[in-house]
């Protein structure tokens, strides 16, 4: 049955809860109608919940401050072990990521929030970016996740974390006015500290072409494009609140034309001007491209519905969103209207973050998940969370996260749940509410059969059924 019956199927309701959604107590929620539900949901993300959570230029300046406290430990003693300054507001972003996971009535909303900030990565593992992460996933992620594709990939590109992760704030032009100039000072006084310039730095401008935009398989770029793409990019270096005296500052949109190599620029066979309105005018060029919405759409039908996306799905979206400007909107609407993604058997795999959160909506933990520890424990799942370890984020396939190991740890997690919840669960009754027909018998009998309330919540947790959507 597709979802396109007027009688909406409980085997639908389970799919929409479970593949598109972040899991439910109760598939009562998602009928009469699965599709309509996830349609409903299609919009801008919700605020995060939490306190105190900082904006961009907030979370700039703790950096200072953690940096001049840092300076000062050392200072006191060169033995003392300093405490991380960062550590209490990357917590309070962690809590507010899977504490609004848990709890909001809007799934398919956050997991596309989730699903993109995997897309456009900033990692708390580098230290220009540390502390960053969370004001990028709400400044430069939420608000866009519905709207055009080339609004999301020019708020991320420009944002202050995302060109602080991936070095472009000390991108020089080789021979913009702030190379000139440091050039002249070493003239004049070549025992001064060198001016923090790097030169062209490439690396944004690769991540947007490989990992943003075009992808990797069309080879539909060169490296001629690359730094020429870095050229546009250039100036491009958000606030920054700690300068050296008399240092050139970036105007309101982080565009520092000192910085910024003059003259025009070729990337993908089109000349494009100097200064700051080259570059949305690039990256609007780049969403419009095939090659972009060919790898856009399979990283989608890769999320949601299969590790190997079906090829007409992949191409059905990619029309999708070529066919209405990059609308991401359209798109995810015509991914919950197609066959595909409606198949029943469940192939892609939770990921640790996925489920600790299915976990918490199961039990309506809410933000009792993050009362013990701010990630609910999933770095020892293997998922340190807003800290992927390379800017292509986090793995999307199930063979990345299904080894031994991480079997093992998923096994003592459950457990640990369920020894605190199980007696206030009927994991019984849970299972038939929250799985419907998915639930296979096999599963059901190994649950009636439970020695106690605790194991038959454990294996609950850890029924394939629940650890695949």
């Amino acid at each position: 049955m597709t979802p396109f019956s007027p009688a909406a199927t409980s085997a639908n309701a389970a799919i929409a809860a479970h593949r598109f959604g972040l899991g439910e107590p109760d598939l009562a929620v998602v009928r009469p109608d699965p599709q309509a539900w996830l349609q409903a949901q299609i919009g801008p993300a919700e605020a995060q919940h939490g306190n105190e959570l900082p904006g961009i230029e907030q979370a700039l300046e703790r950096q200072v401050q953690a940096r001049k406290a840092n300076q000062a430990s050392a200072a006191a003693s060169a033995t003392a072990a300093a405490k991380d300054p960062y550590r209490d507001s990357i917590a309070a972003d962690i809590r507010a990521r899977l504490g609004t996971s848990a709890s909001t009535s809007r799934p398919f909303a956050e997991r596309l929030a989730l699903f993109w900030c995997n897309h456009f990565s900033v990692s708390n593992a580098k230290g220009s970016s540390r502390g960053l992460v969370g004001a990028f996933e709400r400044e430069a992620i939420r608000p866009h996740i519905a709207g055009k594709f080339a609004d999301l990939l020019l708020a991320s590109t420009t944002h202050p974390a995302m060109l602080r992760y991936l070095d472009n704030s000390f991108s020089a032009g080789p021979n913009s006015a702030a190379v000139a100039a440091a050039r002249r000072r070493a003239q004049r006084q070549p025992e001064a500290a060198p001016l923090r310039l790097t030169g062209l730095n490439e690396n944004l401008a690769r991540e947007v072409l490989e990992l943003h935009t075009l992808g990797v398989a069309e080879h539909a770029y060169d490296q001629a494009d690359v730094t020429a793409l870095a050229a546009v990019l250039s100036g491009w270096r958000g606030p920054l609140p700690e300068r050296p005296a008399n240092a050139t500052a970036p105007d309101a949109s982080g565009f520092d034309a000192v910085w910024h190599e003059p003259g025009t620029k070729t990337v993908l066979g089109q000349r494009w001007p100097e200064g700051p309105q080259a570059l949305p005018a690039l990256l609007r060029h780049l969403a419009s491209q095939p090659s972009t919405a060919r790898f856009i759409a399979t990283k989608l039908a890769r999320h949601f519905v299969a590790d190997q996306p079906p090829p007409a799905l992949v191409e059905r979206l990619a029309g999708s969103f070529l066919d209405s400007g990059g609308d991401l909107a359209t798109v995810y609407a015509r991914l919950i209207a197609s066959p595909e993604a409606w198949q029943e058997a469940p192939s892609k795999l939770k990921s640790p973050e996925e489920f600790v959160v299915s976990s918490a909506r199961l039990l309506k933990l809410g933000h009792r998940l993050v009362q013990r520890a701010a990630d609910a424990g999933t770095a020892a799942l293997g998922q340190r969370l807003q800290a992927p370890g390379s800017p292509a984020g986090w793995p999307d396939r199930a063979e990345d996260w299904i080894g031994p190991e991480a079997v093992w740890q998923r096994v003592e997690w459950a457990a640990a749940l369920a020894e605190r919840m199980a007696a206030s669960v009927d994991a019984r009754a849970l299972a038939q509410a929250a799985l419907g027909p998915r639930l296979t018998e096999a599963t059901r009998l190994e649950i009636d059969r439970a020695s106690d309330a605790a194991q038959a919540l454990s294996l609950l947790l850890l029924a394939p059924e629940f650890q695949r959507r």
